[in-house]
Formats: C-alpha cells, sequence, structure tokens
C-alpha cells in the first residue's frame, strides 16, 4: 500500500503541476509542500481536506484506505469540484 506522501506526488505529477502551485493553493511555500511529498513532515488536516477537494478525490483515497480516485462527484478539467473556489496557479515560470 502507497504512503499518503507517494499519493500526493502522483495526483500533481498526473496533472502537470508544480510543487509551487500546489504548495499555493494550500497557502504555504514550495519548500513546506516538499516536505510533505517527501514524508519529512505530516501534513495537516486542513490541507488534506483542501487537496480532496482540489483534486476532486476522497480523503480514503489520499490516505490509502481505498484504491479508488473519485468520490463519485463532478470533476472540473482543472481537477477541482465544482464549488471549489481553489484553482490551479498560473506557472509563472518562477518554479
Amino acid at each position: 500500500m502507497k504512503q499518503y506522501y507517494e499519493i500526493l506526488r502522483e495526483l500533481r505529477e498526473d496533472r502537470d503541476l508544480t510543487q509551487a502551485q500546489i504548495a499555493k493553493v494550500l497557502g504555504t511555500t514550495q519548500q513546506v509542500y516538499s516536505r510533505y511529498e517527501k514524508g519529512e513532515n505530516e501534513m495537516p488536516v486542513r490541507h488534506v481536506i483542501t487537496l480532496c477537494k482540489f483534486y476532486g478525490i476522497s480523503a480514503d483515497y489520499v490516505l490509502g484506505l481505498k484504491s479508488e480516485q473519485n468520490n463519485g462527484k463532478r470533476i472540473h478539467k482543472n481537477g477541482a469540484l465544482r464549488g471549489c473556489k481553489k484553482t490551479v496557479p498560473k506557472n509563472d515560470g518562477k518554479s
């Protein structure tokens, strides 16, 4: 079974997003987010919730308790759920 931080990295890479872009969604820095993906720091629950809404997945999937990503909700093209105000920040070339 995969660790949650491995799943986080796969989700990001599958969508061709940078760590800096996801860090902006979470309101943190790229360095802090990098430590989450490496398993060096545990991700706060509020960030797990935000990413679940952003990617349109269940927390069970992120935590490795479920093998399916989609929790049955409608997902937009950018990976966000309808009603989720967070969108993918544009890559400004700085990351």
